[in-house]
């Protein structure tokens, strides 16, 4: 299975590849180079639970924490932009999906927007290197949003999935914190 999906889209990741046990997530982007600030972006995997929250601060997973509670989900820095390793068979059965988003750093210097993205891509891998799947984010939005939902690995029964979500932000970092339960008392 190698393909390219559009938003909404969704791919049987270990149906279709027996003994897959582990995924690297790559983020990549292109951007417009800048001669005053330039837009920060920040990856960041927040690993849910059933009612689509986190399920503890210590399970977002970004440049300032580079592994989750369980270590099962864990930031790394390779070939693409940003990658992130999550060893599935490691990942807690109290774990219903992992979303992973990209975020405007909310400096006061900063554009406002993801307007000088060109281009962003996730992709989803086996530990091989072989990509499974990968969605091309529609940038024609760009200019109206601060944050984006880009996918989702998720069960479905006892095997994982990719969706393709797309989901942007005008909200930015709160957007995704209140969507999502992050830092909330548990």
């Amino acid at each position: 299975m190698t393909g390219r999906l559009v938003p909404g889209a969704n791919a049987a990741l270990t149906a279709e590849n027996p003994g897959l046990d582990a995924v690297v997530v790559g983020i990549a982007w292109d951007q417009i180079a800048s001669r005053g600030p330039s837009a920060e972006l920040v990856p960041v995997a927040i690993v849910c639970g059933d009612d689509g929250k986190v399920l503890s601060d210590e399970d977002l997973v970004f440049f300032n924490q580079l592994d989750g509670a369980d270590a099962s989900v864990r930031f790394l820095d390779d070939s693409d932009d940003e990658e992130i390793d999550v060893d599935l068979v490691s990942v807690p059965d109290a774990v219903d999906k992992i979303v992973f988003a990209v975020y405007l750093d909310p400096d006061p210097r900063s554009p406002r927007d993801l307007g000088s993205v060109r281009s962003m891509t996730i992709r989803v891998g086996s530990s091989d290197g072989r990509e499974l799947v990968r969605f091309d984010l529609p940038s024609d939005r760009n200019h109206t949003i601060d944050a984006v939902i880009l996918g989702e690995l998720y069960r479905h029964r006892s095997e994982w999935k990719f969706r393709a979500v797309g989901q942007g932000y005008t909200t930015g970092l709160t957007g995704l914190r209140t969507d999502h339960g992050i830092g909330r008392a548990r």
